[in-house]
């Protein structure tokens, strides 16, 4: 996946009538027959062209771009106090020492919309923030299709929502166009995609809606786009996304593109019904507020679903519960699979995710859940969101042979299940243990210290990783790891799933089979 910092590239949309004919061959007449000629009448009112649309629409879509300083450190000149030093440092930009930070001058590029006659403009949040490490954005500026260009403020930004509000101040009232109802897009709708394309100015595209409700993968709670063929390209992002009323129904974010950046006619737009209520906060100057469950979420795979005995495509896994968060507090555990939030389903469609965020933040939520293969109902006070990532885990370092951390298996006693039906040798997690492959102090289980290569744990699991559970049981010994494969085995089984927990990494479950 990458982000597209415009959309469009032209693609002619033609006539009202779509004709088969079957020509004659040679010493042959048509004949006037049903068989030899199929016709589509075009629905009525059925657009020839979108000029005239385009026409009202372009004058509101502007181009976006950022001036931005980036502070990079030089690399250390290993020929500091030579007759090469001045030379490296000539050739680095900088002194003849190096290692001295520097400053240098970088842009952005992408598209954005007027919603207003005094000056408010729609974007991504990616098109106008630091594109770099160390970066900093100096200006923006927006420039209108007849080639005016204005000093923008940023009012507000959503980095989750990827979005972003500007405001622009002209000497008379702008043009704007109006947020559409995403809700009834259906797969099929002429969509048409007005934009930047790698900096070639306003460029018009059309196609159609390819999907609604779509996730790219992210996890995040925002993840759910509407997906077009029309062209998106480099600075297409931001750009809006109409559909035949001239209403804005997405704005143009990311794309799923080639090797060269280019157009494979898979975009994707944020839908109207998630970006207006972004925007209309921010206008009044809040912050957006979203509900948070203090859980990691995995997505109920075929593999994930066998190993624990449901359905297939039923709700999503718990894989970790922050102890002091929301889903701690209620009782929710690793291992659960939350199928319902306050009555509405949990699918590929509808993540997780995507329902907390949008319970209001101190409100109670209801989850049924299934654990162990019995049916549960659980209720959370959400609370609200974090800006800030979590505290990084400890680290540190272990005295062993090959210096990772993990007991060798000839210098130490590993233990392991019995005929080793998993295909890996586990160690005890000791607090020394712990630190040097750098997983969390509170983590229990076993350390796996080596994988057999013809295993299936092989394609899955490495050394150093800490197996907590198994099949929801909790894992603090081999005996307990045994035992939870003796069960699986007897419930008729050919797989189990694992909690894993790797360094500096989230804990997450692996479907692994067993002998």
């Amino acid at each position: 996946m990458r982000y597209a910092y415009a959309l469009t590239s032209a693609i002619l949309l033609g006539g009202a009538t779509a004709t088969l004919a079957l020509q004659p061959g040679a010493g042959q007449t048509a004949q006037n027959d049903p068989g030899q000629m199929a016709q589509v009448a075009p629905r009525a009112g059925a657009p020839t062209s979108f000029a005239d649309l385009v026409a009202k629409l372009q004058p509101a879509v502007v181009n976006i771009s950022t001036n931005q300083k980036v502070t990079v450190r030089q690399p250390q000149n290993p020929f500091a106090g030579t007759p090469f030093g001045d030379l490296f440092g000539q050739m680095q930009g900088g002194g003849g020492q190096g290692g001295a930070p520097i400053t240098r001058d970088a842009q952005s590029l992408g598209s954005g919309f007027i919603i207003s006659a005094d000056g408010y403009v729609v974007t991504n949040n990616h098109v106008i923030a630091p594109g770099a490490k160390g970066a900093s954005v100096e200006s923006i500026t927006v420039t209108l299709p007849d080639r005016k260009e204005y000093t923008a403020k940023l009012v507000g930004r959503d980095a989750a929502s990827d979005l972003a509000l500007l405001k622009i101040t002209a000497p008379a009232p702008l043009p704007f166009v109006h947020f559409g109802d995403s809700t009834r897009a259906r797969p099929g709708d002429w969509v048409v995609a007005i934009g930047n394309p790698f900096g070639l100015g306003g460029t018009v595209t059309a196609g159609i809606v390819s999907a609604v409700h779509r996730s790219t993968g992210l996890g995040n709670q925002a993840d759910r786009f509407i997906q077009t063929d029309a062209a998106i390209n480099q600075g297409n992002s931001g750009g809006p996304m109409f559909n035949l009323a001239g209403e804005v129904i997405g704005i143009n974010s990311q794309i799923l593109g080639s090797s060269t950046g280019g157009n494979i006619g898979i975009g994707f737009a944020i839908p109207a019904e998630e970006a207006k209520p972004v925007i209309d906060t921010l206008i009044k100057g809040g912050t957006v507020k979203r509900g948070y469950l203090g859980v990691g979420i995995q997505e109920m795979t075929d593999d994930n679903a066998a190993a624990l005995g449901l359905p297939k495509n039923q709700g999503e896994l718990i894989a970790s519960v922050e102890p002091s968060g929301p889903a701690g507090k209620a009782g929710l555990k690793a291992g659960d699979v939350v199928t319902r939030v306050n009555g509405q389903l949990v699918t590929p469609d509808q993540t997780l995710s995507y329902l907390i965020a949008n319970v209001p933040p101190g409100s109670n939520a209801r989850f049924d859940v299934i654990r162990d293969g019995k049916p549960l109902g659980l209720t959370a006070t959400v609370a609200t969101r974090p800006d800030e990532e979590k505290i990084a885990r400890l680290t540190g370092r272990g005295g062993d042979d090959d210096g990772d951390g993990i007991p060798d298996d000839d210098s130490a006693t590993p233990t392991q299940p019995a005929n080793n039906p998993l295909g890996v040798t586990v160690t005890p997690l000791t607090p020394q243990i712990a630190r040097a492959i750098g997983v969390d102090s509170t983590v229990q289980g076993v350390v796996v210290s080596s994988v057999d290569p013809s295993s299936d744990a092989a394609q899955k699991l490495q050394r150093g990783d800490v197996i907590q559970a198994i099949n929801s049981a909790q894992v603090r010994t081999a005996a307990d790891l045994a035992r939870g494969i003796a069960v699986a085995k007897a419930a008729g089984r050919t797989q189990v799933l694992l909690l894993v927990s790797r360094k500096q990494g989230s804990a997450l479950f692996y479907p692994v089979k067993i002998k």
